[in-house]
């Protein structure tokens, strides 16, 4: 397969301002988004903020120690016998309540930015940039922004490093020569001081006496700057090819060019906890480049130009835009949040159910160092998850929902009652090792996925007369608009309770290790999934699911889909899903949605409507320029959407196990899709 051809024929391409497509450049760790100056000079032409984030830049507003989750109010819930708090509500510990959901937060590291001067001397705006062009060139990573200022060109290449948290950038324009062209960075506060999420994604740009930001060193063409907030710190290095740095403000630098130092100008901008490394900039652009060719030549790949199908332009578009971004997003040593590192989205905090959304397709695409990364973090973390599960009475460890870098939960009205994450670590792990099936990787996770599966044996409860084991109450099902108190037995957590308690049986046995008993018995005596009128139901106690409760994520379908459903009736569930597809509020539902019915009609040998759901016209269905999954005004990057596209389109085009072995057993076979594809692995 040509890959390249493959790869850059969906390069992402500007040519005027889109305020929901910044573009953006990274490694996994760091990332920085530009507008389409390739800096961020104007960034109020964008509907979220253009973000400098890392893995590492977190904060703590007013000190590490301020609060602790056992300061928050605890709502007792009545659990088969006994009480258990959730701290659900801010009741009369509101500050700590809000403080906590807050705390840390991801850092803004700092806003990098051209300055641009008319003739007149007077700062230029946004709408004196002209005639622009702006690509981002997959194949190596590298940003290229075109454009005019006052009708003087302008040309800026943007890279970033693979191995260092540092953008190289190379600006040529005459404005240089003429001292019309400036660049300066700026810090903000560090703080979120807005209870909603939605109102903290924009970063602070008063509150100059909260943070301090200080010189320590200037070599003439390099300098060292340090970030200090409260107890959090960091430092920026940056290093250019000529021109003086002052300072210009409280928290800003700017990098002056002079006449007789020519129309080309080099920089290069790191970023670190301390001792932050530069590069030449032909070296940042040469390693971004060999880092991305690598990328794209070691993975999967996947070729619908033969389709007659008018969609398999924009099906082919997603795929290679989702694999980029999930790599830059989604592929470091933390489970990300759910826009990644371009912005705080839930005050920049991971959601650890949505991890299998953003990585389980690493694996099958073949690329699962990257899941890798992030799975080592549930070891690092595994003693706040024991400590959750024995605060509420619960053998092994239960993973939070709502976590901050060293999986500290927080509270909220939804996160402490989701449980379906809890099978997430043996699934990823699972997946891990159908792609490198050693007694090395056994090892590595073994004690992810025994604490795991302990904690679903205690959490499940057998219910007497019926001979069987349910869960909930309490819990809230992936379908987040059910009550706490009052939701049982949701189809998809039963089936995943199942196979995860089976995977971890055969975890021990890969060992030569004997399981307890007790994960076996709960595995073969789960619930048998509610459904009423040959359709399944969100929960037991839910006789309403398609009329009042048609809303939000139709999770039931997971059951049969991304699990094998050994729970299910075929049948019912076929029902089930064309039923979804004919009432469910479609503007409510969410990016991960789709690829989830479509891998539900793909199992069920229905892969016309496998297709149709991919592809369905829905506003949160839609893939912007940059390729992000668009949700919602100030929601234009859900990157669960771009690991569930991919997801869906391995097994696909792959299969899964039990599956038909035909080709493309997801696609249909009619003539309308020709599907190529090398390197994918198969679905559970």
């Amino acid at each position: 397969m040509d890959r390249r051809r493959i790869v850059t024929r969906h390069n992402p391409e500007l040519t005027k301002w889109d305020p929901l497509s910044p573009f953006s450049t990274g490694n996994g760790e760091f990332a920085f988004s530009a507008d389409i100056t390739g800096l961020q000079s104007f960034p109020e032409q964008y509907d979220v903020p253009l973000g400098t984030q890392s893995n590492w830049g977190w904060h703590y507003t007013g000190g590490r120690d301020r609060y602790e989750y056992h300061d928050a109010e605890f709502q007792p819930f009545e659990t088969h016998g006994r009480l258990v708090g959730y701290p659900m509500k801010p009741g009369e510990k509101a500050e700590a309540y809000h403080w906590l959901r807050m705390n840390p937060h991801r850092l803004q590291l700092g806003r990098l930015s051209f300055r641009f001067l008319r003739e007149s001397g007077e700062a230029a705006e946004a709408a004196d940039v002209a005639s622009i062009r702006q690509q981002l060139d997959l194949w190596s990573g590298v940003l290229t922004s075109e454009y005019t200022v006052e009708g003087v060109p302008v040309q800026v290449i943007t890279a970033c490093h693979p191995s260092l948290d540092a953008i190289g950038v190379r600006v040529k324009s005459k404005l240089i020569g003429t001292g019309r062209l400036q660049v300066f960075i700026r810090f903000p506060a560090p703080d979120m001081t807005n209870t909603g999420w939605a109102k903290s994604v924009f970063p602070d740009w008063g509150n100059d006496d909260r943070h301090e930001t200080n010189l320590l060193e200037d070599g003439g063409q390099e300098a060292l700057l340090e970030r200090t907030m409260d107890e959090d710190r960091y430092e920026v290095r940056w290093s250019w090819s000529s021109g003086r740095l002052e300072r210009t403000g409280p928290h800003e630098f700017t990098l002056f060019h002079m006449s007789e130092q020519g129309e080309t100008l080099e920089f290069c901008v790191g970023f670190a906890p301390q001792s932050p490394r530069t590069a030449p900039v032909d070296e940042v652009i040469a390693a971004s480049a060999a880092h991305w060719e690598a990328f794209w030549q070691n993975g999967a790949a996947v070729d619908f130009s033969g389709s007659p199908d008018p969609r398999a332009y924009e099906l082919e578009r997603r795929v290679v835009l989702s694999q980029f971004l999930c790599a830059m997003h989604s592929g470091g040593s933390l489970p990300p949040q759910e826009t990644g590192l371009m912005y705080n989205s839930w005050f920049g905090k991971s959601h650890l159910e949505m991890h299998w959304w953003h990585a389980a397709h690493f694996p099958l695409w073949g690329r699962k160092e990257l899941l890798l990364k992030s799975m080592d973090w549930y070891t690092r973390i595994l003693p706040v998850a024991r400590e959750l599960a024995a605060e509420q009475g619960y053998e092994g460890a239960r993973w939070p929902k709502m976590v901050d870098f060293e999986g500290k939960h927080c509270p909220s009205p939804v996160a402490p009652g989701l449980i379906w994450q809890q099978p997430h670590p043996i699934a990823l792990a699972e997946l891990c090792y159908k792609a490198n099936p050693t007694r090395e990787l056994l090892e590595r996770f073994r004690e992810i996925v025994y604490a795991s599966a302990d904690f679903m044996v205690s959490y499940a409860h057998w219910d007497e007369e019926k001979k069987v084991y349910d869960l909930g109450p309490p819990l809230i099902p992936a379908q987040e608009c059910h009550p706490l108190a009052g939701s049982k037995n949701p189809p998809y957590e039963l089936e995943y309770w199942k196979y995860g308690l089976e995977t971890a049986i055969r975890w021990a046995e890969r060992l030569q290790e004997e399981p307890p008993s007790s994960w076996g018995e709960v595995a073969g005596a789960m619930a048998e999934p509610p459904h009423a009128d040959g359709v399944y139901l969100a929960h037991e106690w839910c006789p309403d699911t398609f009329t009042a409760k048609n809303h939000d994520h139709p999770s039931m379908v997971g059951a049969l889909g991304i699990l094998p459903g050994t729970l299910i009736d075929r049948e019912i569930m076929r029902n089930t899903l064309l039923k979804v597809k004919d009432v469910w509020k479609w503007g409510s539902a969410w990016g991960w949605d789709f690829p989830m019915c479509a891998m539900t009609a793909a199992r069920l040998g229905e892969p016309d409507l496998a297709v149709d759901f991919l592809l369905m016209d829905a506003a949160k269905n839609t893939y912007l320029t940059n390729g992000h999954n668009y949700q919602r005004p100030g929601l234009s990057a859900y990157l669960p959407g771009n690991g569930g596209l991919l997801t869906a389109i391995a097994m696909m085009a792959a299969g899964w196990e039990g599956g038909p072995q035909t080709e493309n057993p997801g696609f249909p076979h009619d003539g309308s899709w020709s599907v190529k594809s090398e390197g994918l692995k198969p679905w559970l």
